[in-house]
């Protein structure tokens, strides 16, 4: 179930920053962070009255926890600036190996809180592929 959940995840995000970069060049960058994130908090709205869900929950939360938000922000930022010279596919290539990266450090740290997953041959043999496929994408 959760590896469907996040494969659709995938397919939403591969969308999200084509629909996103394509209103950046109709609006630019800082009309369409507006206009996302605008959206975005309708949809968090509805979801939230929808849920049932009580914003009690976020007393005594970590403030670094409340980054997340200006990194969103970044995000669709980056993306928006990358699309409209790379195109979706490099975007999001760099984009998922940049994440890649981030989340084996995070995974063999243990950082964040989140459980150790030591980095093994195996995984760099595939971060390697991955890799060598960015590069091809970007010289050939």
């Amino acid at each position: 179930m959760y590896k469907c959940m996040a494969s659709f995840d995938g397919i939403l995000i591969g969308l999200m920053v084509v629909l996103n970069g394509l209103l950046a060049s109709k609006t630019g960058n800082t009309q369409s962070l507006i206009i996302i994130h605008g959206a975005g908090l309708l949809a968090s709205v509805v979801l939230l009255i929808g849920s049932g869900t009580h914003l009690n929950r976020i007393k005594g939360l970590p403030y670094y926890l409340f980054t997340a938000g200006a990194l969103g922000i970044f995000t669709v930022l980056f993306n928006n600036s990358s699309f409209l010279k790379l195109g979706a596919t490099l975007t999001l290539c760099l984009n998922l190996l940049g994440q890649l990266f981030t989340s084996m450090i995070i995974d063999h740290f243990g950082l964040l809180g989140q459980q150790i997953n030591k980095i093994n041959f195996l995984k760099i043999i595939g971060v390697a592929i991955m890799v060598l496929g960015i590069i091809a994408m970007i010289f050939i």
